[in-house]
């Protein structure tokens, strides 16, 4: 049976919200905080502590996740003297949010200097890998701060352990990769079938099992074909991922030519088709004006 810990669980959004459920779940002890209070007020209702402050959601914690909107935002919160002076001896920073290598290996630096353990942990798996407790969990940092921490991950997914510090972020900028391009071509055969006169539906199970199948053919061929766009992987969340692999790639030395080509697409989509707050299965509206057909 795993041991209840004490959490600080750091941004309740759409990803947050069902990971906090699992935490619960799982019988951990759980303080939430977000900045709107409202969408972590609900949480009571299911044992947690909602807190009046991130910094009053750290004390006690043994370990603290956040998951934010970047970097920049849970890097705020590590930086933050008032955070700092409240975190418990011994703490370690889960930080589950999607950012740049750079930022983790910056927040690791500056909580091993106070005395607390980082790991940039960052997931894939949508909002229904989040409600299912399913989500691959990428976890870059020290082995010892992994396996302390696993049994916390383990209430929400499947950790991996991929190196040190950055390197979950690393993993997740190829998983973002390959998600992007991938819906790319789900988009383009989808639409093939659609206008060729076939059923997308019975298509996609024709492909089930075969070598081109996938979890994103059949999830988000199925958004397309049915035209629901209703927000579970936001596409500006999105293009934030592909510009940071591409800023990755260029510290690198390396050029990425699908990458920067389908990263031109969805920022078109945002820019031009108020796409950023529809899931990113909506680059095939894009796909569909770029061929002069109906959205």
């Amino acid at each position: 049976m795993t041991q209840a810990r004490k959490v600080a669980l750091i941004g309740t959004g759409l990803m947050g919200f069902p990971m906090s459920l699992n935490l619960l779940r799982a019988g951990h002890h759980l303080t939430v905080w977000n900045r709107t209070i409202d969408r972590a007020e609900p949480l009571a209702g299911h044992g947690a502590t909602v807190a009046a402050s991130a910094a009053e959601a750290v004390v006690g914690a043994e370990f603290i996740i956040t998951m934010l909107s970047d970097g920049f935002a849970s890097g705020a919160l590590v930086d933050d003297p008032e955070i700092q002076a409240a975190l418990s001896p011994g703490a370690i920073w889960l930080d589950m949010s999607s950012a740049r290598p750079e930022h983790s290996r910056a927040q690791a630096e500056t909580l091993k200097s106070l005395g607390f353990g980082h790991l940039d942990a960052p997931v894939s798996g949508g909002t229904k890998g989040a409600e299912s407790g399913t989500l691959a969990i990428m976890v870059g940092g020290e082995a010892t701060h992994f396996d302390a921490a696993r049994g916390v991950f383990e209430a929400m997914g499947r950790p991996v352990h991929v190196g040190p510090s950055g390197t979950g972020q690393l993993s997740k900028l190829a998983n973002q990769t390959i998600v992007a391009v991938t819906i790319s071509a789900v988009a383009e055969a989808m639409l093939l079938v659609e206008q060729g006169g076939a059923d997308p539906a019975a298509v996609r199970a024709a492909l089930k099992g075969g070598f081109a199948d996938s979890t994103i053919l059949q999830q988000h061929g199925e958004r397309m074909t049915t035209r629901n766009f209703d927000p579970g992987g936001l596409t500006k969340f999105q293009v934030k991922d592909l510009n940071n692999t591409l800023d990755e790639a260029a510290t690198l030395g390396l050029t990425l030519p699908a990458t920067e080509s389908v990263r031109n697409r969805f920022q078109h989509f945002i820019d031009e088709m108020n796409g950023a707050e529809r899931d990113h299965s909506g680059l095939y509206l894009e796909l569909r004006a770029r061929n002069g057909l109906p959205v």
